[in-house]
Protein backbone atom coordinates (compact mmCIF):
# COMPACT_ATOMS: atom_id res chain seq x y z
CA UNK A 1 0.00 0.00 0.00
CA UNK A 2 2.50 2.21 -0.29
CA UNK A 3 2.97 2.92 3.39
CA UNK A 4 6.07 0.89 4.80
CA UNK A 5 9.25 0.30 3.49
CA UNK A 6 9.65 -3.73 3.29
CA UNK A 7 13.06 -5.89 2.04
CA UNK A 8 10.38 -8.47 0.99
CA UNK A 9 8.67 -5.97 -1.85
CA UNK A 10 11.92 -4.62 -3.41
CA UNK A 11 9.31 -1.42 -4.79
CA UNK A 12 8.70 -0.54 -1.52
CA UNK A 13 12.15 0.05 -0.38
CA UNK A 14 12.29 3.49 -2.76
CA UNK A 15 10.05 5.31 -0.68
CA UNK A 16 11.46 7.86 1.89
CA UNK A 17 13.31 7.18 5.06
CA UNK A 18 10.94 8.62 7.34
CA UNK A 19 8.23 5.82 6.34
CA UNK A 20 8.29 2.95 9.07
CA UNK A 21 10.83 0.16 8.21
CA UNK A 22 9.81 -3.94 8.55
CA UNK A 23 13.79 -5.08 9.71
CA UNK A 24 12.95 -8.55 9.70
CA UNK A 25 10.02 -9.66 7.70
CA UNK A 26 8.50 -13.24 8.26
CA UNK A 27 10.31 -16.14 6.63
CA UNK A 28 7.08 -17.12 4.66
CA UNK A 29 5.74 -14.43 3.61
CA UNK A 30 2.39 -14.03 4.01
CA UNK A 31 -0.13 -13.78 0.67
CA UNK A 32 -0.69 -10.04 1.29
CA UNK A 33 2.90 -9.23 0.86
CA UNK A 34 3.47 -11.35 -2.30
CA UNK A 35 0.53 -11.00 -3.88
CA UNK A 36 -1.23 -8.15 -6.06
CA UNK A 37 -4.71 -9.16 -5.92
CA UNK A 38 -6.65 -10.41 -3.10
CA UNK A 39 -9.62 -12.73 -3.53
CA UNK A 40 -12.41 -12.37 -0.99
CA UNK A 41 -15.32 -14.70 -0.79
CA UNK A 42 -18.77 -14.63 -0.93
CA UNK A 43 -19.07 -15.43 2.36
CA UNK A 44 -17.46 -12.82 4.21
CA UNK A 45 -19.41 -10.25 2.50
CA UNK A 46 -23.01 -12.26 3.54
CA UNK A 47 -23.68 -9.80 6.00
CA UNK A 48 -24.20 -6.79 3.63
CA UNK A 49 -24.88 -8.28 0.82
CA UNK A 50 -28.11 -7.41 -1.21
CA UNK A 51 -31.29 -9.35 -0.39
CA UNK A 52 -33.07 -9.01 -3.75
CA UNK A 53 -31.06 -8.86 -7.76
CA UNK A 54 -30.90 -4.51 -8.19
CA UNK A 55 -33.48 -4.56 -11.16
CA UNK A 56 -35.69 -7.02 -10.03
CA UNK A 57 -39.02 -6.53 -8.97
CA UNK A 58 -38.58 -7.68 -5.05
CA UNK A 59 -35.63 -5.31 -4.84
CA UNK A 60 -38.04 -2.19 -6.32
CA UNK A 61 -40.28 -3.40 -3.65
CA UNK A 62 -38.02 -3.53 -0.84
CA UNK A 63 -36.29 -0.44 -1.63
CA UNK A 64 -39.96 1.69 -1.60
CA UNK A 65 -39.81 1.08 2.08
CA UNK A 66 -36.65 3.34 1.92
CA UNK A 67 -38.01 5.48 0.17
CA UNK A 68 -41.01 6.06 2.62
CA UNK A 69 -38.72 6.51 5.38
CA UNK A 70 -36.65 9.19 3.66
CA UNK A 71 -40.07 11.02 2.71
CA UNK A 72 -41.15 10.68 6.64
CA UNK A 73 -38.12 12.03 7.93
CA UNK A 74 -38.16 14.59 4.93
CA UNK A 75 -41.56 15.95 5.78
CA UNK A 76 -40.50 15.85 9.90
CA UNK A 77 -37.89 18.44 9.04
CA UNK A 78 -39.91 21.05 6.34
CA UNK A 79 -40.54 23.50 8.22
CA UNK A 80 -43.93 24.79 6.76
CA UNK A 81 -45.27 21.37 8.17
CA UNK A 82 -43.51 19.75 11.26
CA UNK A 83 -40.38 21.45 11.19
CA UNK A 84 -38.20 18.99 13.40
CA UNK A 85 -34.54 20.55 12.63
CA UNK A 86 -32.25 21.41 15.13
CA UNK A 87 -33.34 24.28 17.89
CA UNK A 88 -37.19 22.79 17.67
CA UNK A 89 -37.14 22.99 20.91
CA UNK A 90 -36.19 24.26 24.65
CA UNK A 91 -36.75 20.53 26.32
CA UNK A 92 -33.72 19.27 28.02
CA UNK A 93 -33.26 15.77 28.07
CA UNK A 94 -33.68 12.36 26.40
CA UNK A 95 -37.00 11.30 28.08
CA UNK A 96 -38.53 14.93 27.16
CA UNK A 97 -37.01 15.29 23.61
CA UNK A 98 -38.06 11.72 22.91
CA UNK A 99 -41.93 12.54 24.17
CA UNK A 100 -42.14 15.69 21.91
CA UNK A 101 -40.81 13.89 18.90
CA UNK A 102 -43.31 11.36 19.68
CA UNK A 103 -45.97 13.64 19.48
CA UNK A 104 -44.49 15.03 15.93
CA UNK A 105 -44.65 11.55 14.64
CA UNK A 106 -48.04 11.36 15.91
CA UNK A 107 -49.24 14.46 14.03
CA UNK A 108 -47.38 14.28 10.99
CA UNK A 109 -49.37 10.69 10.65
CA UNK A 110 -52.55 12.25 11.49
CA UNK A 111 -51.83 14.79 8.76
CA UNK A 112 -51.65 11.97 6.09
CA UNK A 113 -54.30 10.08 7.19
CA UNK A 114 -56.29 13.12 6.87
CA UNK A 115 -54.94 13.59 3.67
CA UNK A 116 -55.37 9.99 2.38
CA UNK A 117 -59.24 10.08 3.70
CA UNK A 118 -59.88 13.68 1.58
CA UNK A 119 -58.66 11.89 -1.34
CA UNK A 120 -61.01 9.28 -0.68
CA UNK A 121 -64.02 10.76 -0.41
CA UNK A 122 -62.74 13.58 -3.72
CA UNK A 123 -62.33 9.78 -5.57
CA UNK A 124 -65.68 8.67 -4.18
CA UNK A 125 -67.43 12.26 -5.35
CA UNK A 126 -66.30 11.57 -8.76
CA UNK A 127 -67.20 7.78 -8.78
CA UNK A 128 -70.58 8.59 -7.82
CA UNK A 129 -70.97 11.35 -10.67
CA UNK A 130 -69.90 8.92 -13.53
CA UNK A 131 -66.15 10.55 -13.77
CA UNK A 132 -63.02 8.46 -13.69
CA UNK A 133 -61.13 9.20 -10.15
CA UNK A 134 -58.35 12.13 -10.39
CA UNK A 135 -54.82 11.38 -11.00
CA UNK A 136 -51.79 13.06 -10.71
CA UNK A 137 -49.69 14.47 -13.10
CA UNK A 138 -46.69 13.04 -14.73
CA UNK A 139 -43.94 14.89 -13.54
CA UNK A 140 -41.43 12.78 -15.62
CA UNK A 141 -41.04 13.44 -19.30
CA UNK A 142 -40.67 11.88 -22.23
CA UNK A 143 -38.08 12.18 -24.69
CA UNK A 144 -40.01 13.87 -27.11
CA UNK A 145 -40.64 16.41 -23.95
CA UNK A 146 -37.56 17.34 -23.33
CA UNK A 147 -36.49 17.59 -27.27
CA UNK A 148 -39.39 19.59 -28.24
CA UNK A 149 -38.61 23.20 -28.85
CA UNK A 150 -41.80 24.71 -28.04
CA UNK A 151 -41.95 27.62 -25.62
CA UNK A 152 -44.91 28.14 -22.84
Amino acid sequence: MGKVRCPARPESMALSLVRPEITSPPAPAPSCCTQKTLTVPPEVNAKTVQKHDYPSRAHRVSYARRTAVERAYATMKDPASTDVRRGWCRVMGLCGITILLTCGVVVRNLRILDAFEERQREDLRRRTAGLEPRTRRRRRRTLDDLTSTKTA
